[in-house]
């Protein structure tokens, strides 16, 4: 079933670092992400988005 809801493993893998980090920044609330039962959630777009957001905040403390 295709979804746009990541578990803490996918949402890792999707970054590419490992799912202690990926712990860490959820907890820190430096990804955006919610929690269900216990377990981190995090939406696909939510995800996408941040990235985004990084990429532009890295790109101008740059120049």
């Amino acid at each position: 079933m295709d979804t746009d809801i990541l578990t803490i493993r996918e949402v890792a893998e999707y970054l590419r670092i490992t799912e202690k980090t990926a712990y860490r920044l959820a907890s820190e609330s430096k990804i955006p992400g919610f929690k269900v039962g216990g377990s981190w959630r995090f939406r696909k777009g939510e995800v996408d988005q941040w990235i985004e957001e990084q990429r532009r905040f890295n790109s101008k403390n740059e120049n």
